[in-house]
């Protein structure tokens, strides 16, 4: 084996592109591993582990490129072509637009507020590292945008200013960290191909907007409009300033007849004014909570069609071949992209069990949390971390069955199955007394094919629920023996 790495000071590039080109070089001919990254912690500890030295000066600016080829000549061939196809694969990812330098064509828009001249716009879309994404909504809000931030990391003061300055003109900020919206139709950042219906969402959380938005199309309902609000806004600090803005524009809308309001654990004191607010409105509100006591998402989804008056289906499941290993005794371990579904499963595993799940070794795991995504794409994008976590849980004895949520849709990875259902199916192999269960959370209509990513899951061995909560009472029945799938919260 031969390894190659070199620091490109300054070279940045966004990470879904270093992800791609960095899988496309480690599928090339004669290479044995392959890595392109920014010089973060968390990617330095990444090169680390795959076994490449990164020198000591390269920062989190910097480009970070290694390859490890596998035998061959003193010529140096392979590696020489390996470079070559990386040189190749970032001239690609930095190719300017088809209609860039044609006679006549526009200049790229180099401001927010150049753009939003351009045109009848009333979303901006952003989506650059948190600490630089402030000047960047004042410019769409002073424009008179509503904006949707992506990006996180961004200090909890300046979301708290923007979001003020929202509400003095009318507007709303969906974020940051908001990863998911649907508007008039259209779907925003992580979301779904679900069919139009009167049910409006305000979402402080993406994930678990996704998973309420595809049980409703496998219903055959459909949302109006999905307002994301960022994982903060319902924390003490922000005071749910863009959920009162969501509430009240949903209550305004004539085409939404019922709201439901999905969020990761919210402060208490938050909560109390929200549902304040929700008791003001004309338009019923349904929570969907990971508290006690609380609507899961599945709970939520049928409470709000029985609501409308429309029949609650028996959710999707695929049943693998394989059949269940006999795991009682041992530990439940969750490796999720989704927070909300995460939260969702823990929450519900306390309600079942009725003590703490971590006293007997059972492990809920967010790889969609900001310490994870510094620097790297989301799991949803790049399935790396939670592949090697899964290797890992699966050589533990003491651990029984691994509970994974595959979350499809617009921006997400193009056929998840494609990873994770051979790194499912090699653990299952190894382990003849794991299981595995998956919370699946897509439609048909995705480009994903919803049905197409379970029945390849399936087929590797798993259990495939599109009910988080549905896939995690199994999961639960599977470590526990006395605990029925529908054991009510």
């Amino acid at each position: 084996m031969r390894d190659w790495v070199e620091v490109r000071r300054g070279g940045y590039h966004d990470s879904v592109t270093l992800m791609r080109v960095s899988r496309r070089l480690s599928e090339r001919a004669g290479v044995a591993g392959a890595m392109v990254a920014m010089g973060t912690g968390l990617n330095r500890e990444m090169f680390g582990r795959m076994g490449f030295a990164v020198p000591d000066e390269a920062g989190p600016d910097d480009l970070v490129v290694a390859i490890r080829v596998e035998d061959e000549g003193p010529d140096g061939a392979g590696l020489d072509e390996a470079r070559g196809a990386l040189e190749g694969f970032l001239r690609e990812a930095s190719r300017p637009p088809a209609h860039a330098g044609v006679l006549g064509a526009p200049a790229p828009a180099r401001t927010t507020g150049s753009a939003a001249a351009r045109g009848d716009a009333t979303v901006a879309l952003l989506s650059v590292p948190g600490p630089h994404v402030f000047p960047e909504a004042m410019d769409a809000l002073d424009a008179g945008l509503n904006v949707m931030i992506f990006s996180d990391n961004v200090p909890v003061a300046q979301e708290i200013t923007l979001k003020e300055a929202a509400a003095r003109r009318g507007l709303i900020v969906m974020g940051p960290d908001c990863g998911t919206a649907v508007i008039g139709g259209a779907g925003l950042g992580f979301a779904n191909a679900v069919r139009p219906g009167p049910v409006g969402v305000v979402a402080a959380s993406g994930t678990g907007a996704q998973q309420l938005m595809c049980l409703l199309d496998a219903a055959g309902a459909g949302v109006s409009h999905v307002l994301g609000v960022g994982g903060r806004d319902l924390s003490p600090e922000v005071s749910g300033r863009s959920a009162l803005a969501a509430l009240a524009a949903l209550d305004a809308d004539p085409a939404t007849e019922l709201i439901v309001l999905v969020s990761k654990p919210p402060a208490p004191q938050v909560l109390d004014l929200i549902r304040e607010a929700a008791r003001r409105l004309d338009t019923p509100v349904v929570f969907a909570l990971p508290l006690p006591g609380e609507d899961d998402l599945t709970r939520a989804a049928e409470k709000a069609l029985r609501a409308l008056g429309r029949p609650v289906p028996a959710w999707p499941r695929w049943t693998s071949p394989r059949g269940a290993a006999p795991v009682s005794g041992r530990a439940l371990r969750g490796l999720f992209a989704g927070g909300t579904l995460r939260d969702e499963a823990e929450m519900i595993a306390r309600d079942v069990l009725g003590w703490e799940p971590a006293a007997r070794g059972h492990r809920f795991t967010d790889f969609g949390d900001d310490a994870y995504t510094r620097g790297r794409a989301h799991p949803m994008i790049d399935p790396t971390l939670r592949l090697e976590a899964l290797r890992a849980e699966a050589a533990d004895d003491g651990c029984g069955v691994l509970l994974l949520d595959v979350v499809l849709g617009y921006g997400a990875e193009p056929d998840p199955a494609a990873a994770i259902a051979p790194a499912v199916a090699a653990a299952l192999r190894d382990r003849p007394d794991l299981a595995v269960v998956v919370s699946l959370c897509g439609t048909p209509a995705d480009p994903q094919d919803r049905d197409r990513q379970a029945v390849a899951l399936c087929e590797a061995g798993a259990d495939v629920f599109a009910s988080n909560a549905q896939a995690t009472r199994h999961a639960l029945a599977l470590v526990d023996g006395s605990i029925a799938e529908g054991t009510p919260r």
